[in-house]
């Protein structure tokens, strides 16, 4: 799936997926003044990095996406399968999902390794952000965000779109054997992990399979979802990784906005 780098010298590199129907971007570690493992554009508060630094950071970000910054959606993300809507969103909030149908407000979700994925309908133009890491996928946080715009928007799964940002890629990601026991025992196929070639016992799992297993049985069409194909492990040079440099490291966002007017019914 093709893709567009948005960057000019001095700003936030931003990612995004061409033919996406809503305005939506992925950070990289681009474009800020951080330094040290944090360098550049982190934009987690709570990975050990000097605040004004990420305050910094993320006004770039923000000002660069156009977004309001007393209009923009976070959360405290906990590996769950909460989701809430963008009005009632904020730091001390636990959730791994937001919400909303109003252009006023972006959702941002925060990812180092995690899939965020991004979903749209089109129709009705709502919107969902989600923080999809292993933990939240075995929750089911993403059936819990097709689940909210299907009952609070009254989405039809089949017209949603999908895209599905910079993560952490199935060869990347060694796990245990405890940890496809959870994926198997929330219903996923075994498909979505292997057994690694060069240590017994051990498995690489690919979490962007799980993410599209779930969106397939919310009945999502796989055609509509998109991945722009990044590797965080793989690429140190734009990426922040949480496994690759072992937790110290910074954060990436994943930064969505309803669309701004809907098409004719």
């Amino acid at each position: 799936m093709s893709a567009t780098r948005h960057r000019l010298d001095g700003t936030p590199e931003l990612l995004r997926l061409d033919g996406f129907p809503a305005p939506h971007a992925f950070t990289t570690r681009r474009g800020g003044v951080g330094l040290g493992p944090y360098a550049e554009l982190n934009l987690g508060r709570s990975v050990g990095d000097d605040p004004d630094t990420v305050s910094e950071n993320r006004r770039r970000v923000l000002r660069a996406f156009g977004a309001d910054p007393s209009r923009t959606a976070t959360v405290h993300q906990v590996h769950g399968a909460r989701v809430v809507q963008a009005r009632e969103a904020g730091p001390e909030v636990q959730a791994d999902g937001i919400v909303s149908d109003d252009p006023a407000w972006t959702l941002a979700v925060s990812v180092a390794d995690c899939v965020p994925v991004l979903v749209v309908d089109p129709a009705h133009g709502a919107v969902a952000a989600l923080h999809a890491g292993w933990r939240g996928v075995v929750a089911g946080i993403v059936d819990a965000g097709i689940d909210e715009l299907v009952g609070r928007y009254g989405s039809r799964p089949d017209r949603l779109r999908v895209a599905i940002g910079p993560h952490i890629s199935g060869p990347r990601y060694q796990v245990g054997p405890e940890v496809v026991e959870a994926f198997a025992a929330a219903g996923f196929p075994e498909s979505v992990a292997r057994p690694d070639p060069d240590d017994a016992g051990r498995f690489l799992l690919s979490v962007d399979a799980a993410v599209r297993v779930a969106l397939a049985r919310s009945g999502v069409r796989p055609k509509h979802v998109q991945d722009g194909g990044w590797c965080t492990a793989s690429d140190r040079e734009r990426f922040f990784s949480h496994r690759r440099d072992r937790g110290s490291t910074g954060r990436h966002w994943a930064l969505l906005r309803p669309p701004p007017s809907r098409p004719p019914a």
